[in-house]
């Protein structure tokens, strides 16, 4: 798991004097707004590193045929108790196959950690006050799990022992 610092990111948003620019100038790394994305996809070079920002009550399933142009997609945790952003996370993965990188951003706890990577997530931006030592110890605290993923489908015990 990839631990982002909020303090020196990648990947910029572009904004304005009045919020999110409408139509921005191509650059790589940027990370835009659904808005943002739809004004400018039609003109932008395909192999540009984009990075696209949604909210959780978005359907994945409209943005399919667009997940092989972005390299980053941001799901938002508006709060640790809203899970709908693994949902988007797993489908991204599961059933539309997104390679890029997949970041939880938001009210994200260490706690969420062992999830977050199960369902998909491969970045994360703790909130304020969480520890990126005791997420590392999270995520290694279970050394396997009983039922599948998206990286390991299969339950346990229809795993293939390798002796």
């Amino acid at each position: 798991m990839k631990f982002i610092d909020s303090h020196h990111p990648e990947w910029h948003r572009v904004v304005g004097e009045d919020g999110p620019k409408p139509d921005p100038d191509p650059a790589p790394k940027l990370l835009l707004t659904l808005e943002q994305w739809h004004a400018v996809r039609d003109h932008w070079p395909a192999d540009l590193p984009t990075g696209i920002e949604l909210s959780n009550d978005f359907d994945v399933e409209t943005l399919a045929v667009d997940l092989p142009r972005l390299s980053l997609i941001v799901l938002n945790f508006p709060k640790w108790v809203d899970g709908r952003a693994y949902s988007q996370a797993h489908l991204l993965r599961a059933r539309y196959r997104f390679a890029g990188e997949l970041r939880a951003a938001g009210e994200v706890l260490v706690d969420m950690l062992p999830l977050l990577a199960r369902t998909g997530f491969t970045a994360v931006q703790l909130r304020a006050g969480e520890s990126v030592e005791a997420a590392q110890r999270a995520l290694a605290f279970f050394p396997a799990h009983y039922q599948g993923d998206v990286d390991v489908t299969q339950p346990v015990f229809a795993r293939k022992v390798v002796a």
